[in-house]
C-alpha cells in the first residue's frame, strides 16, 4: 500500500497544490474527515467556512481557508475543488 497520497487542490481560477501527503484532513458537511493511503472512494461537500490541512512527508503542515466545494478521493488521490482557496493565517490555524 502506498505511504503518500497524491494530492490536488484547485481554486476556481488556479492550481494551489499539487504533490503528495501522508494525510488530507477537511471539514465537509458530514463532519471532519481524515484521508490516508488506502481510503475508501468517496465524494464529500466542503463545509463553509472550511479548512483543508495537508501533512507532507517532511513533517510541514500546510493549511488552507476554503469557501465551497467538494472533496473526491479515489484509489489514484484526493482532489479538493474549491471555490475560494487561501493560505490560513498562523492565528486561524486550528
Amino acid at each position: 500500500m502506498a505511504k503518500e497520497l497524491r494530492v490536488e487542490l484547485v481554486a476556481v481560477e488556479e492550481r494551489i497544490f499539487t504533490g503528495t501527503a501522508e494525510l488530507v484532513t477537511a471539514r465537509t458537511t458530514e463532519g471532519e474527515l481524515g484521508v490516508l493511503p488506502g481510503h475508501a472512494p468517496m465524494l464529500g461537500q466542503l463545509a463553509e467556512p472550511g479548512q483543508v490541512r495537508l501533512k507532507l512527508a517532511s513533517g510541514e503542515t500546510q493549511v488552507w481557508d476554503v469557501t465551497g466545494g467538494f472533496i473526491s478521493v479515489t484509489g489514484e488521490g484526493v482532489t479538493v475543488l474549491a471555490e475560494e482557496c487561501s493560505p490560513a493565517s498562523a492565528a486561524d490555524r486550528h
